[in-house]
């Protein structure tokens, strides 16, 4: 006869290793707070897209959300909601969003360690 292990209760286990979608720095959490409070009373958080388009292939966007998606990862952090679409968690896995005010200038910035390129004004991006 076969002999049957219960793996299940065995010491040895497989550790999986859970990567958050999107981390936000503090200037990122700040400022969505600051939009959140001007925002229609019906907006829910900011939802976290990508769109085909751009001179290297892809783009980020963001926008108010009225509702919850099925399929949205919902990450709360730092006191704010970000809704990640379900289509664009494998290109956003592990970026930092960020916060930049310049003197003439202010917007999120994304970290994403997936860009395999981006283009020279910064709005696009492409991955492998």
């Amino acid at each position: 006869m076969d002999q049957r292990h219960d793996v299940r209760g065995s010491q040895i286990g497989i550790k999986f290793i859970m990567t958050q979608i999107i981390k936000l720095s503090d200037n990122a959490a700040s400022r969505i707070k600051e939009i959140m409070a001007i925002a229609e009373k019906d907006s829910l958080g900011v939802r976290v897209s990508v769109k085909s388009g751009g001179c290297a292939g892809m783009s980020y966007v963001m926008e108010y959300t009225k509702e919850i998606n099925p399929n949205d990862e919902i990450i709360e952090d730092k006191g704010v909601k970000v809704f990640v679409d379900s289509a664009a968690i494998m290109y956003l896995l592990g970026t930092e969003m960020d916060y930049k005010k310049e003197e003439l200038s202010s917007t999120f910035v994304f970290n994403n360690p997936n860009e395999t390129e981006r283009c020279g004004c910064g709005e696009s991006f492409k991955t492998s």
